[in-house]
């Protein structure tokens, strides 16, 4: 195998593909990125068993052939070379040889024969949904995504198709609950309830940073896939049951808060500076007109803000976790943020006023 390929045309796709393998290897072959050249054409492929990514990208085939080499030092060493430079591919040996002007390196290669075979089982439900959409569903919930390893089934984002028909995506790590709904996409309507790990979701996102068009989504019981410009990630499912989430979203709240968006995360952010470490606990005092926030510590420090708010409800109290407050305040996307509260124990509801397609629930805490 012999090619010639600009560095900057190898490093994006290389980069993409190099990002799904893990630093630390048990299994030598999982280090490495699959390269296969011909018809002018360059193809790469990287897994780690349970996610794999390809992509393609053109470049001069001098001689056609595939190998494997080291995903994060083939990506380093392109990574370094100057702007401009045209790297040459060559494998002899058993070993490939890059080479860009004066630089020259040789790194060992695996055979293509151990590298897993990547999974092309049936996917009977696919559809087409944009970029743009993906983007705003990953974006309102994976904060909320579980990291205890023990609850696995909510370690990653359900989605499904929502009893009123929509697209629906959540993610809760029992603290904190995400939902968005989006029109259902023509050919879904046989949409399996899926839950994508949280590995897979973070990847997805990273691909579709700059990408605008059309993704093409085709979905099996055990595996999704999602196809894009040159780009396509399979990934398997988390084989599990996602919890009736219905059952938490509070219906009757009726003490309905609302406050400046910009000044409720600023004025959070600065008073949780003495809440401890860990608990990261804040205290909201609501009276009609004001809200007041408060933290302390255990080494008697205290911080105190008040801000103008729209209430005019009975005097409560409620503590909440200052960093969940602000994780869901960033992701509210409006200029001001609704709180629909029941008592001191009981989950809130928040959302941008008037909107119907997302919203988050949050637990509250003794303070």
């Amino acid at each position: 195998m012999k090619l010639t390929i600009d560095r900057i045309n190898l490093l994006r796709p290389l980069g993409q593909v190099q990002s799904v393998v893990e630093r630390r290897n048990t299994i030598p072959i999982l280090a490495n990125v699959v390269l296969q050249a011909g018809d002018g054409m360059l193809q790469m492929t990287a897994t780690d068993m349970d996610m794999d990514i390809a992509t393609q990208v053109e470049c001069a085939v001098a001689t056609a052939g595939t190998t494997t080499v080291s995903a994060h030092l083939l990506y380093d060493i392109v990574r370094k070379l100057p702007e401009g430079a045209e790297v040459e591919i060559a494998i002899a040996d058993g070993h490939a040889m890059i080479s860009a002007g004066r630089s020259n390196f040789r790194l060992p290669t695996l055979p293509v024969e151990d590298f897993p075979a990547i999974s092309t089982g049936d996917m009977p439900d696919g559809f087409v949904v944009t970029a743009a959409d993906i983007r705003d569903m990953i974006d309102a919930t994976r904060f909320a995504i579980s990291t205890e390893e023990t609850r696995y089934y909510l370690n990653g984002i359900y989605l499904h198709k929502s009893e009123q028909g929509d697209l629906c995506a959540v993610a809760t790590d029992g603290h904190r609950l995400a939902l968005t709904r989006q029109s259902l996409p023509a050919g879904a309507a046989n949409l399996p309830s899926i839950i994508v790990p949280r590995k897979a979701v973070t990847e997805l996102r990273k691909l579709l940073d700059d990408f605008d068009g059309e993704v093409g989504m085709a979905l099996s019981d055990t595996r999704a896939e999602f196809s894009f410009g040159t780009v396509r990630l399979k990934t398997k499912l988390i084989d599990g049951t996602f919890p009736d989430y219905t059952r938490v979203i509070p219906r009757g709240n009726d003490r309905i808060m609302q406050v400046d968006a910009a000044s409720f995360s600023a004025a959070v952010d600065r008073v949780s500076t003495i809440s401890s470490e860990k608990s990261r606990s804040i205290k909201m005092r609501l009276q009609p007109g004001a809200l007041n926030l408060s933290a302390s510590s255990t080494d008697a420090s205290s911080a105190v803000e008040e801000l103008e708010v729209s209430y005019d409800g009975p005097e409560m109290e409620i503590g909440f976790n200052a960093r969940y407050l602000l994780d869901i305040a960033s992701q509210v996307g409006s200029d001001t943020i609704e709180f629909a509260l029941a008592d001191q124990g009981s989950p809130s509801l928040v959302r941008a006023p008037g909107d119907e397609a997302t919203l988050f629930v949050l637990m509250p805490m003794r303070v």
